[in-house]
């Protein structure tokens, strides 16, 4: 049964079109990808099908009562709001009386029965009950507990929260917009599943091969303004459209021949005026009119890396290094090296340690125990996935030049334009504010300022967020060919099986083991994840366990005064707190409208993330410090 059909639809913002007579049929339980490089106008088309956005022209037919969920790319607010409360919101009105309804009774005492009698009644006449059990089940399928505050969530929990709230409604199709950023492979693979079981059509947009690969079944290619369809998988896709390219150039090419044939044909001065055709003479105005409205594909990127001098043999040692936060073990025992030209994945959930290792293997941090030995001459170029590195004020040359005129890439001068063509910044572009970028050319501009800087020691965190394929894929050459030492850090699984050539896994409890290859390799070798329990309202929380743990370890240890005991007690309960707003910044900073606020807000939203990640860390410095003075001497 077809769901949604549009019929010769136009949209454009400015002269370039995003559709351009174009036609969609999207049918009852599809799983469908939606393909295309940044700014070709895949969100505007996710818009256009749930109904947000109007096409200038064109024709759409939706099935009558046609029920659409959507899972936004921005995760919920870590705020206040209960599960359950998030959950009903996907059930619009019937929902905020069964969140209501759920609150009075669940209250210790003081309910309003009056109130309650009245919700009842209500409820009653909505098919209210059922609609109770349907968001029940729900929390029941997404192992949710529903009196649990989304302050204390991770972002995880919170992706699975916002399915909820999407499914809980039971929609007929279900839109998708890079549901995978941000989120660790384990809860990637998780969502893969719902997804799978999910018995509606579902549209979805991401760079996430792996995950695409294994959700959909048909993909829909948005380029120079034409829906096209294929069914099949992606890598299926991807021979597809190299032959279709191919077919495109060759009659292009013979196009374009016959076009110098024609302007030399009436060229040919007085002998061709006197015998020329004038039905020849309207078919070459046609021909160059054909030629001058043809959509000029976007060149591919193309990136180099400038190179420093090499580093000693030796980039990092650990020996025996443990580091905690409070009694919390976030790497024991561990024993590693890197040696030049290593390139290690690191894997792991977030918040599992990935960021505290780089710091130990970049000297940045101290371990609680063990020892660190850094190498020599080590030139560090370093990926920030916040973009906290650009000037939203300054235009991307200013950004990226500083002053400059040209930069220097493995030995030769280049024009800082040029270079920045090479990322397809063309010189309209590159004098546009930062502001003004999408998520996808602001990574690039990172992208461009990182492979600018001379470096033999490449540390890259979150990489390939809000590339498109063609870039992403481009990045992945790039790296391969990058002749100093890489740590990467993705939840890209693809990405790493086509970078790196070990992975440190991070699997639990402190344990840190090592294996040869990329994620594939680590999955054939018996590389897991530990079980993830759901986190419930009912349970002790982490700070009374820490504070548990201690009184019964203290015998051992020894005693601070009344005053630093206090603040040792204090500190867990602060850095759960410091983490929750960071998350919920982060999360305001990666909302792809951010960059299009106010210069002023972009500003004051960017400084105080930067401020509260600079207040988590003197909270674990000094937390450090405070289990350092309980230790016997």
């Amino acid at each position: 049964m077809t769901l949604i059909r549009f019929e010769n639809l136009h949209l454009a913002y400015g002269p370039t079109p995003l559709l351009k007579e174009a036609d969609l049929v999207i049918e009852e339980g599809e799983k469908l990808a939606l393909l295309g490089r940044n700014g070709a106008g895949k969100s505007s088309l996710l818009k256009l099908v749930a109904g947000e956005i109007h096409s200038d022209d064109g024709h759409i037919w939706r099935k009558p009562e046609l029920k659409i969920g959507t899972l936004p790319q921005v995760l919920p607010a870590a705020d206040e709001r209960t599960v359950y409360q998030v959950v009903a919101e996907g059930l619009a009105e019937a929902g905020a009386l069964l969140e209501e309804f759920h609150r009075l009774t669940h209250q210790a005492e003081h309910v309003d029965l009056k109130r309650l009698e009245q919700l009842q009644h209500q409820l009653e006449a909505i098919d209210g009950w059922n609609l109770q059990k349907r968001v029940e089940q729900m929390l029941k399928r997404l192992q949710l507990d529903a009196n649990t505050l989304m302050a204390s969530l991770s972002g995880g929990w919170r992706r699975r929260v916002a399915l909820a709230k999407a499914l809980v409604s039971e929609p007929d199709l279900l839109l998708l917009d890079e549901p995978t950023n941000h989120l660790d492979i384990d809860t990637i693979q998780w969502l893969e599943e719902q997804i799978k079981q999910f018995p509606g059509a579902v549209m979805l947009i991401t760079h996430d091969r792996a995950f695409m690969q294994a959700v959909a079944t048909r993909m829909i290619e948005l380029d120079l303004g034409q829906i096209t369809s294929w069914e099949g998988r992606y890598l299926e896709f991807l021979d597809w459209k190299q032959h279709q390219l191919e077919i495109e150039a060759r009659h292009q090419a013979e196009f374009d021949r016959r076009l110098a044939q024609e302007e030399t044909w009436i060229r040919q001065g007085i002998k061709a005026r006197r015998t020329r055709n004038e039905g020849r003479v309207r078919a070459l105005k046609a021909m160059r009119q054909e030629r001058a409205a043809r959509l000029k594909r976007q060149g591919k990127a193309e990136i180099q890396i400038e190179s420093a001098d090499r580093s000693g043999k030796l980039v990092a040692e650990l020996t025996d290094v443990s580091v905690d936060y409070g009694e919390k073990p976030i790497i024991q025992h561990l024993n590693m090296s890197v040696m030049r030209g290593d390139r290690i994945g690191l894997l792991g959930r977030n918040g599992a340690g990935k960021t505290t290792l780089l710091k130990l293997l970049l000297g940045e941090l101290s371990p609680t125990n063990g020892q660190v030995k850094i190498g020599t001459k080590l030139e560090v170029a370093y990926f920030d996935q916040l973009r906290a590195g650009l000037d939203p004020d300054k235009n991307v040359l200013d950004n990226l030049a500083e002053g400059r005129t040209s930069v220097t890439i493995n030995g030769q001068q280049k024009h800082v334009m040029g270079y920045l063509q090479d990322f397809l910044f063309t010189p309209e572009r590159a004098r546009q504010p930062v502001r003004a970028l999408s998520g996808g050319e602001q990574n690039r501009l990172l992208l461009a300022r990182l492979f600018a800087q001379p470096s033999n020691l490449l540390v890259m965190d979150e990489p390939t967020n809000d590339l498109d394929l063609e870039t992403l894929e481009l990045l992945e050459e790039r790296l391969a060919e990058y002749p100093g030492t890489l740590l990467l850090v993705s939840h890209d699984r693809a990405f790493l099986d086509n970078v790196v050539t070990s992975i440190v896994a991070f699997e639990g409890q402190g344990k840190i083991r090592e294996y040869v290859g990329g994620y594939e390799d680590w999955i054939r070798q018996g590389g897991r994840f530990p079980a993830l329990s759901a986190p419930q309202s009912d349970t002790v929380s982490a700070t009374s366990s820490h504070q548990a743990k201690a009184a019964e370890t203290a015998p051992s240890r020894k005693k601070l005064s009344y005053k630093y005991q206090r603040e040792l007690d204090q500190l867990p309960a602060q850095i759960e707190q410091q983490e929750a707003e960071i998350a919920a910044q982060e999360a305001i900073v990666g909302d792809p409208g951010f960059y299009s606020r106010p210069t002023e807000e972009v500003t004051v939203e960017l400084a105080k993330l930067t401020d509260l990640q600079n207040a988590l860390e003197t909270l674990m410095e000094r937390w450090l410090e405070l289990e350092a003075m309980t230790e016997g001497s």
